[in-house]
């Protein structure tokens, strides 16, 4: 498959635009757009604050890798991921083949503050737990690294509207590997 064919995949922390982005990309490029919590909601009929509550995080990963590689392989559109998909070690390998065979992973990076800002207090995140600010603190730091491990572009998202961003994947997605 060309590199044309091959899903614009969006990852990066809770609130940092990924859908939000994904679908203004999506019709930006003139393609569909595909989540994969959606995805693990659909098969599961639960949504993911759910099953974080009734099955736990560990089974939630393990359906979330599933819907990762399952997309990967099927969608030729843009992708956003869930906020933790790159703690899967498999996921993250698949991300990295991904962007060597030519695809663009695109790491959207927020700071705390508008994160904070963003998510509120929202029940749908059921990750951040009873210290949102802090859950989000910790994560930003933890999970910075494998963003950087699987991205081949990097945009902030703090102090750019939707277009700006949506703009800037479009411009770099010729030139992978290229950061801002």
């Amino acid at each position: 498959m060309s590199s044309a064919g091959l899903p614009v995949v969006l990852v990066g922390p809770p609130a940092s635009g990924k859908t939000t982005v994904g679908r203004q990309l999506s019709a930006a490029l003139g393609l569909p757009f595909r989540d994969t919590d959606h995805d693990v909601e659909a098969e599961t009929g639960t949504s993911v604050a759910d099953l974080f509550v009734t099955r736990g995080e560990p089974h939630f990963r393990a359906l979330e890798e599933r819907a990762v590689a399952r997309a990967l392989a099927e969608h030729e559109g843009v992708l956003a991921l869930g906020g933790g998909a790159p703690t899967s070690a498999a996921t993250r390998a698949l991300l990295v083949a991904h962007g060597r065979a030519g695809g663009t992973v695109v790491w959207l990076d927020v700071d705390l503050a508008s994160a904070a800002k963003r998510v509120g207090l929202s029940r749908d995140r059921p990750i951040l737990g009873v210290n949102p600010r802090q859950m989000l603190r910790q994560m930003l730091d933890t999970r910075a690294p494998l963003y950087r491990e699987v991205a081949t572009l990097h945009l902030t998202t703090d102090d750019r509207s939707v277009d700006e961003v949506v703009a800037a994947v479009v411009a770099a997605r010729p030139a992978v590997g290229s950061t801002s």
